[in-house]
Parts: C-alpha cells; sequence; structure tokens
C-alpha cells in the first residue's frame, strides 16, 4: 500500500504506544494534512541521521509503523503537534513521491507467530514481568498504576509491547525492539534492555550512595562543629578553635616533608578536642607550637665568598693560622659539592686563646645563623636528647631548641666546653652526643620530645675543649681536632693593641683620641701581670686601665691620657709575675724542665741532693703518680749505668736520694719530666754541675730511651720566656717543632735527644 509519510527524527513509535510530536518540516505537514483527509493513517519512520533536512530512503530505518492521527492541534511560529498511536509493523518498500510530500510505499509484515504453547507464553509473560518489577524496585519513580496495568495484562504481545514502550532507553534501542518481528526475538531484546537498565540503576544507585554519604558526613561533621563552636561560646572557651585555625594556617605555610606534616595535622586534630582548660591542652599546644617552629626543609644561603670569608676571618683574630685554612678549605670543597654534609670541628686549646669567638666569626664569614650550646656541667641525658612527653615539664633537648632558635635547618651550632660534660646516675651525656657528632648518623636525630627525625647532617658543628684528655674516646674519634695553641707575647702585642684595646675603649665609652697605650707599656702589662696562654686577663687589665682612665677624664677634665712603661703601676699597681728566669751560674744537682700547664707553658727547677743514709728514696713537692714513677725509672737507669759513671756498688745502699719540685703547694704531675729528674739524679750522684741555660722535657724508659711528649709549643714559649739558650727534646718531636713558628724558636739552640746519653751531653758542663 501507498501512504503518507513522516520521517521522525530521535524518536521511535512502538504498537500500542500513543505519543506526540511537533512537526516543523515542510513535506512533513503536507503528508499530515494528506492523511488527515483520507484515513488518517500515517506512516512514521525513524531517520538514521538526524542531521539530514531532506531524507532520502537510505537516509531511513527499514521498519517502521503504520500509526492512526488521533489529534492535530497548530502552535505557533508554523508548528503542528500531532498525537497519534502506533498500531501495525510495516517495512519502507520505496518511496513513491517526494513532492510536496513523502509518499512511501510499505508492506505490513505478518506477524510471524510460532507455534508456543500456552505454558511457553505465560513462561514469556512471567519471565519479562519477573524483571521489570527487579527493574521497578531499582526505579521508585515508576507509576504504580502503570506496574498494575501490566501485571493484569495475560497476553504476552501486548505485555511486551506495553512495557518496551514505558522503558526509558534512547530510540536506537526502541527501533531495534521494533525490527524484531517474531515473539522470541521480542523476548530476547526487551530481557536485555530491561537487564541493561537494571545494571545502569545499581551502578547509579551505588554512586549516588557514596556521595550521599560523603555529603552526609561532611554535613554531619558541619553542624557538629557549629554546634561545638556554640558550646564553647557559651562556655568562654572559643580560644581553642581560633587556636586551631591558627596552627592550620601556620601549618599550610610550612615547609616539611609529607610524613611531618601528617603526624602535626594528628596533633592538631587531637588538641581541637581536648577541653581548653585541661592540662592536657597546655601540652599538647606546646608540642604543636615546637612542631611548627622547627625548620623542617628551611635553609639559609651561605656566602660563597672566598675572599669575603678570609677577610672577616682576618679581621676578627690575629694568628689562628690552622682554624682559618680549615674553615676556607670546607668553604671550597661546599662551593665545589654542592652538599650539605658539614664536618665536625673540635677546637682544643687553653683557655682565652679565642675557641668560641672563632666560631662566631665563621658563622659571620659564611653569612650562617649562629647557636651556642654550653655543655659545662650538663649531666642529664635528657638536656641533649629531651625529654618524654609523659613527663610533666617536658621539653626538647638543647640541640632541637637550638634549631628552633635558629630558624633554619644549616646553623653553626657551637658545642662549647665539650670536655666538661659529666656522666652520673642520670644518663652519660658524653654518649648522647655520639649519635649527634657521627655524620653517619646524624641526618635522622632522635629527640625523645619531638619524636620525629630531625635531620642535623647540615649543621655545621663546632665543639671547643681545654684538654683532650677529659673527652671521651669514642666522642673524640668523631670529631677532626685543630689545636690552637698558646700566644707567643708578640701576637698577645698584636691581639691587644688590634682587637682588645678597640673594643675596651668603646665598651667603656672612651673615644680614640682619650687614651693612648704605648707598645712598650703594653709589653709590660702581657709579661708583668699577666701569666696565661690566652688573652682574656690581657683583656681584663685593659678593661682596667680604661676604667681608671674613663674617671680621669670625667673627674679631672682631662682630654687625653698616654699609659708608658713608667706609669703602668699607677694603673695596675706592683708587678704580679715575674719569670723565674735562667740562673746565671752552673750548679750540681738542679736542672730545669719544661711543664705544661693549663694557662701555657712554664718552666720548673728540679733540686737532688745526695746525704748519707740507708738507700732510701724520697720525692716531695707534691708530685703525681706519673712524675713518682718517672723518678723511679730514672733511678733504674741510672744503677743500670753506674760503672760507666764510676759510682761505687755500695753508693745506693749508704746514700740517700731526696728529689724535691719547689711550690710544694702546686700539685705536678705528668709524663715530661722523666728526663729531667734523671738528669739531676745524676748530676748530684757523680758531683757534675749543670749548665744553667739548659732546659729538658721528655720521658725516660728504663734503658735510657727518650720518649716523645706533648705541648712542646708552649714548653719552647716557657723557655724563651725564661731566657733558656738550649733546651732538649726528644727526637721523636721534630716534626712538631718543625710546626712552630720561627719567632719563638729564635735564639734557642734545640737539642733532639734519642738517649739519656744526647742528654747528658749537653747539660753537663
Amino acid at each position: 500500500m501507498t501512504i503518507p509519510a513522516v520521517a521522525l527524527r530521535g524518536m521511535t513509535i512502538l504498537p500500542g504506544m500513543v505519543a506526540h510530536f511537533d512537526v516543523s518540516r515542510e513535506k512533513s505537514m503536507k503528508a499530515v494534512e494528506e492523511a488527515m483527509m483520507g484515513e488518517q493513517d500515517i506512516f512514521i519512520v525513524t531517520q538514521k541521521n538526524i542531521e539530514a533536512e531532506d531524507p532520502q530512503i537510505d537516509d531511513l530505518y527499514r521498519i517502521g509503523i503504520v500509526a492512526k492521527i488521533k489529534q492535530v492541534i497548530k502552535m505557533r511560529n508554523g508548528i503542528i503537534r500531532i498525537l497519534v498511536e502506533g498500531e501495525r509493523r510495516a517495512e519502507l518498500s520505496g518511496i513513491v513521491e517526494q513532492v510536496p510530500y513523502l509518499l512511501a510505499e510499505v508492506l505490513y509484515l505478518e506477524e510471524h507467530r510460532q507455534e508456543y504453547s500456552g505454558e511457553a507464553l505465560e513462561g514469556m509473560r512471567r519471565a519479562v514481568l519477573e524483571a521489570y518489577g527487579r527493574y521497578a524496585v531499582l526505579n521508585p519513580k515508576l507509576d504504580k498504576e502503570f506496574m498494575r496495568q501490566a501485571s493484569e495484562t495475560k497476553e504476552t504481545e501486548r505485555l511486551m509491547d506495553l512495557i518496551a514502550n514505558n522503558m526509558p532507553v534512547y530510540y536506537e534501542e526502541k527501533q531495534k525492539y521494533l525490527e524484531s518481528v517474531t515473539i522470541d526475538e521480542r523476548y530476547e531484546t526487551l530481557i536485555e534492555m530491561i537487564l541493561r537498565e537494571i545494571n545502569i540503576i545499581s551502578i547509579k544507585n551505588e554512586f549516588q550512595s557514596k556521595v550521599k554519604e560523603q555529603v552526609d558526613k561532611n554535613q554531619k561533621e558541619y553542624l557538629l562543629r557549629e554546634q561545638m563552636k556554640v558550646i564553647r561560646e557559651e562556655l568562654g572557651e572559643d580560644n581553642t578553635e581560633s587556636d586551631v585555625q591558627q596552627f592550620q594556617e601556620a601549618l599550610k605555610k610550612l615547609r616539611a616533608k609529607k610524613e611531618v606534616k601528617e603526624k602535626i595535622q594528628k596533633e592538631i586534630d587531637r588538641f581541637a578536642n581536648i577541653n581548653s582548660n585541661s592540662s592536657e591542652s597546655a601540652v599538647a599546644r606546646g608540642y604543636i607550637e615546637t612542631l611548627l617552629e622547627l625548620p623542617w626543609e628551611k635553609k639559609s644561603k651561605d656566602n660563597k665568598d672566598l675572599k669575603h670569608a678570609a677577610k672577616v676571618l682576618d679581621n676578627d683574630h690575629y694568628g689562628l693560622e690552622k682554624v682559618k685554612e680549615r674553615m676556607l678549605e670546607f668553604l671550597a670543597v661546599r662551593n665545589l659539592t654542592k652538599k650539605g654534609d658539614s664536618p665536625i670541628i673540635c677546637l682544643v686549646g687553653p683557655p682565652g686563646t679565642g675557641k668560641t669567638s672563632i666560631a662566631r666569626s665563621v658563622a659571620k664569614a659564611l653569612d650562617k645563623e649562629y647557636v651556642r650550646i654550653c655543655l659545662g656541667g650538663v649531666r642529664d641525658e635528657a638536656e641533649i636528647r629531651g625529654h618524654r612527653r609523659t613527663y610533666v615539664g617536658a621539653m626538647p633537648g638543647r640541640l632541637a631548641a637550638g634549631l628552633r632558635m635558629a630558624g633554619v635547618k644549616n646553623p653553626l651550632m657551637l658545642l662549647d666546653e665539650i670536655d666538661k660534660v659529666s656522666s652520673d646516675y642520670k644518663g652519660d651525656t658524653s654518649s648522647a652526643l655520639l649519635e649527634v657528632l657521627d655524620s653517619e648518623q646524624n641526618n635522622k636525630f632522635r629527640d625523645h620530645y619531638v619524636e620525629i627525625p630531625i635531620d642535623l647532617s647540615e649543621v655545621l658543628f663546632i665543639a671547643t675543649a681545654n684538654s683532650v684528655q677529659d673527652i671521651p674516646r669514642p666522642l673524640l674519634d668523631r670529631m677532626e681536632l685543630i689545636e690552637v695553641t698558646s700566644y707567643t707575647e708578640n701576637e698577645k702585642m698584636h691581639i691587644a693593641m688590634e682587637h682588645l684595646l678597640r673594643k675596651q675603649m668603646k665598651k667603656n665609652g672612651l673615644k680614640k683620641d682619650n687614651l693612648s697605650i704605648r707598645e712598650e707599656a703594653m709589653a709590660e702589662v702581657i709579661r708583668g701581670y699577666t701569666k696565661e696562654a690566652g688573652v682574656r686577663s690581657l683583656e681584663r687589665k685593659i678593661g682596667e686601665i680604661c676604667r681608671k682612665s674613663a674617671r680621669e677624664i670625667y673627674e679631672d677634665n682631662k682630654k687625653k691620657i698616654t699609659v708608658t712603661k713608667k706609669n703602668v703601676s699607677r694603673f695596675l699597681g706592683k708587678e704580679k709575675y715575674t719569670f723565674d728566669m735562667a740562673g746565671k751560674t752552673d750548679e750540681i744537682g738542679i736542672v730545669r724542665g719544661l711543664a705544661w700547664t693549663s694557662v701555657g707553658g712554664d718552666t720548673l727547677e728540679i733540686e737532688v741532693n745526695v746525704m748519707p743514709g740507708k738507700g732510701e728514696f724520697r720525692l716531695t713537692g707534691q708530685l703525681g703518680d706519673v712524675m713518682k714513677e718517672s723518678a723511679q725509672a730514672g733511678i733504674s737507669y741510672i744503677r743500670s749505668v753506674s760503672k760507666e759513671y764510676k759510682i761505687p756498688k755500695e753508693f745506693f745502699r749508704e746514700n740517700d736520694i731526696h728529689i724535691h719540685i719547689p711550690e710544694g703547694a702546686v700539685p705536678k704531675d705528668g709524663p715530661s719530666a722523666g728526663i729531667t729528674m734523671a738528669t739531676a739524679m745524676l748530676s748530684a750522684i757523680t758531683k757534675r754541675k749543670i749548665r744553667a741555660d739548659v732546659a729538658m722535657t721528655g720521658e725516660i724508659t728504663l734503658r735510657g730511651r727518650v720518649l716523645p711528649i706533648g705541648g712542646l709549643k708552649e714548653k719552647t714559649l716557657a723557655a724563651k720566656n725564661a731566657g733558656i739558650r738550649t733546651i732538649c727534646v726528644p727526637a721523636k718531636n721534630e716534626k712538631d717543632m718543625d710546626e712552630i713558628s720561627d719567632e719563638i724558636k729564635q735564639g734557642i739552640e734545640i737539642v733532639y735527644a734519642e738517649t739519656m746519653k744526647d742528654v747528658l751531653e749537653t747539660a753537663f758542663v
């Protein structure tokens, strides 16, 4: 049959389906008008390509539907809305006319009924109804009236068409159902359609429930927080909320690793739920503040200019060449490698030699933050590692506190007086420092209070000590030792005139024109009023001169005061110290030894007397065990070589030997007076004189070998100040003597002794 046709875009009409659609194309309007003129039948077919304005036969699906037009309504803009009811499937055979409307030649499709038994059709009906029921459960918006109508429909084909019409699927799906001619094809297509929709709705519902759950959780938290805020305001505790907000803002700005931030966030969340009036709140607040103030990843930029560093060090300190050289080497290596690992340096030397102040100058030269940690008398391990937070009044250790104060992770940290740390029942402090001062371990230093590993590998540690002997061996092994030795008189003069005088004048309110200290006067102050390795006492004496000068200038209106050698005593009183100068005459049994003290070098005379007796051996002058043993070794050596020096066999049975070192109130000990005591004893026994201008130092063995000693620079300096012309030192110390400046060695003959014979050849007249 030939029938007017309308091509639909994006819509498929099924048998039994009542639907309305708008018609705007001229051809379609003409087709509707033609249909209305006849029996109101129209062929409705769906376009494959919805963009096609003038569809040809290839643009249309082959299967469409013959529908009855129920209503036609003219709309605005010349659009017609028609209501149709689908009646029978039909196949498009061809298009008879294109103008003025589509006239299609269609063929009604026979309902290819297969022979199905009543049970089979009923089974299909129930299966479709059951599947649709599952779909209806998942989609509660479905019309209950339609569900009732579907369940009351007994005809299987009618039910399938009814459900297919009601499924909210794309037109392609409905077209596929329309093209299913046989009952079993329709059944399969419909069941597949329903199951796919069930799956889609299940997934959609799952997503929706997850989203809803998250939204509900956020909403719940918001409501609870708002309620908590109101409750706190009512109780007058609204400060906690502002603290939490401040902590959160500080955490966002903090430069730290993810693990650190997570730990801090956890603590902030915990703090937010603690009553602000409880003691626990104060502890939590202090802990969070500490974590937020530590410089986890914050660094300062080092000054890489070697010339600038050298200039700063030279301006601030005279001498100390080894220390300056090592610091410049460190800076050069840092510039080449661009790595953060820093050396651990220990400056060892007598008090007042500038160990602490040079660390400050190094920080200034490198543009590093400077932190000083004084370890003198620290006996609690928690001072280093921090207290555990379970204790009342717990706080971080000195290192963590130092980093917090510096504000960067790569400061210069001075560990002052590292040899003065002590150990008791509270823990071994020096052992706690082992991890800090080990470059392999300190990148993850654990402070008991902080609990999160702290990176100390980029901290430049400089330690100071007065004596190496007092530093525990494992701790000493982790540090690079640099000796800061005593100053010579010339060095003291330079330091006093270039640094100390200017510093003390500024401190006491004096201008450059108010006070002048001549060099010979300064030399008199150094020699007669101070006796030390460093310059601390010298600075105090210069300060004393400045104070007295300030008083005279203020009271007597003087404009300038000049200090000369003659009027030094007016400011400082009478001379306090006189050097024990070398004797003028050669004597028997008196030998001058060289000693090292904590404040520098000194000379001391060893006296030996031999008197008739019972072979007793006496030592006086507050000698320590080491010196007593050296004396015993010396007498044993003399007895072993008595034949060479023609000493009678019975001499040691019939005579007493008495060794005395003057200044009996001062304790004396050390391993460097062996050859001195042996020489004095041999001189007293053989009645041979000892040269008055000779001094010596060294340890003796039973066979007369001379062993090396320490503190050679200080001892040589003491010999020079005492007017000694010849000194005997162990041959093995020759390499140490090479490092001493020519200024000190000038005017002194140095004899390197391997055995006692070398010493005696030099000492005996």
